[in-house]
């Protein structure tokens, strides 16, 4: 019959293993998830949407705050999901569209700017 001090040694090293295959598990999926974030920083540096400096931030940020505690109440679900949420990427078709703005609007709004200025220049010169 095991002594006291056998199921103590078992149980601990029960608990060190769990940890352990936990870590691996978490390093795992950290790993995934680094890969699907950098892809998709890829894809949308290729597409123009943002420049290698946001997608290098955008990266950082995002395995950043997957590596954060979160806190109880942070999420609307009340068990942790069992893999990362998906992201689904939506293409438009459509090209932007350039609004016209009156001619008229323009001149008023350089107007309103040269008068602007000039109020500028005189606040100086009295101070």
């Amino acid at each position: 019959m095991p002594g006291f001090g056998d199921i103590v040694q078992k149980a601990f090293y029960l608990g060190v293993g769990l940890a352990s295959y936990a870590g691996e598990k978490a390093g795992g999926k950290l790993a995934e998830l680094r890969s699907q974030v950098q892809k998709l920083a890829d894809e949308m540096v290729a597409k123009g949407e943002m420049n290698t400096e946001e997608a290098r931030r955008f990266v950082e940020d995002m395995m950043r705050q997957a590596q954060q505690p979160q806190t109880p109440g942070e999420t609307s679900e009340k068990t942790a999901p069992s893999e990362p949420r998906r992201i689904e990427i939506l293409e438009v078709d459509e090209e932007p569209t350039v609004k016209e703005v009156p001619k008229e609007n323009v001149d008023h709004l350089r107007q309103q700017v040269d008068e602007l200025q000039e109020q500028l220049k005189r606040l100086k010169r009295d101070q």
